[in-house]
């Protein structure tokens, strides 16, 4: 079951992060921050989604938030599906839920930047594969050695 995410599960999305070996204890609690802030603004323009197992737990999660300074344009910022339910098809419904959202709120474009290390190969074809074109690598971005691919899918109408 996919819906914004609420106030209340913001641990329980901080502990699904923790689960997906992506994030250090520091980068954990800046997702904290960015959740805090999006529940304190009156008019977030920020998407946070959880996908809820039958015990109403987060067990996968997006946000994705518009790119300053440009019209249209989003950024996929986030998402993830605990290793217990990868490859059920909750990443495909997350990132369709976001798409839709944004196709109706008539935006353009929608980047999602990931590693370029071959352990990052499954997540670079899943989004090949979802209609996203790989549009630039900058190398050493994240660390000596660790590019980063950017990825661009058209999300108008049309």
């Amino acid at each position: 079951m996919i819906h914004d995410a609420t106030p209340d599960q913001t641990p329980a999305l901080l502990a699904l992060c923790g689960t997906l070996g992506l994030f250090e204890p520091d980068e954990l609690d800046a997702l904290r921050g960015m959740l805090e802030a999006h529940f304190a603004a009156k008019a977030s323009t920020a998407i946070w989604l959880a996908d809820l197992d039958d015990n109403h737990t987060p067990i996968a999660l997006a946000f994705a938030e518009p790119e300053r300074m440009t019209h249209g344009t989003w950024n996929l910022l986030l998402l993830g599906v605990h290793p217990d339910h990868q490859r059920t098809g909750r990443g495909t419904a997350l990132l369709a839920e976001v798409e839709q959202r944004l196709r109706k709120q008539n935006e353009r474009l929608l980047l999602v930047e990931t590693a370029g290390l071959d352990d990052f190969d499954g997540v670079r074809r899943f989004y090949a594969d979802r209609g996203f074109t790989p549009e630039a690598t900058l190398r050493d971005f994240y660390a000596d050695g660790v590019d980063k691919v950017v990825f661009c899918k058209g999300i108008g109408a049309g």
